[in-house]
């Protein structure tokens, strides 16, 4: 069983900054690309980024590129996404992820957290 806990949500306004983490329990974490979706009121839930068991590759959604840096620390079992250049449209329910496997996707997620608020006010 695969456990998923986000926190570093909150309110910020347009322009500003936010970092998100997850840690991750119950499994090899390093043996796992992680991902971070989201979902904002009446939308379908989006990809965000995701990373792969090293760190080494990466890939973001192109409403993100550029502003928001997907890392992990496998030694402390945790990924986070740093966001800046936060716009309103980034407001949404930010939820992390993990896959089995090695391809660096936005599909095909097995785990899911519970999620975590980011409003940006403009």
């Amino acid at each position: 069983q695969v456990q998923l806990a986000e926190s570093g949500g909150g309110l910020v306004q347009a322009g500003g900054s936010l970092r998100l983490s997850c840690t991750a329990s119950g499994h090899t974490f390093s043996r796992h690309v992680m991902g971070w979706f989201r979902q904002a009121p009446g939308k379908q839930r989006e990809f965000v980024a995701a990373i792969s068991w090293s760190g080494g590759r990466t890939s973001y959604a192109d409403s993100v590129k550029g502003r928001f840096t997907i890392s992990r620390d496998n030694a402390k079992n945790t990924v986070s996404l740093q966001m800046n250049s936060l716009k309103p449209e980034d407001t949404a329910v930010y939820l992390c992820a993990a896959r089995t496997g090695v391809v660096v996707v936005s599909t095909g997620y097995d785990y899911w957290g519970q999620g975590t608020q980011v409003t940006v006010s403009s």
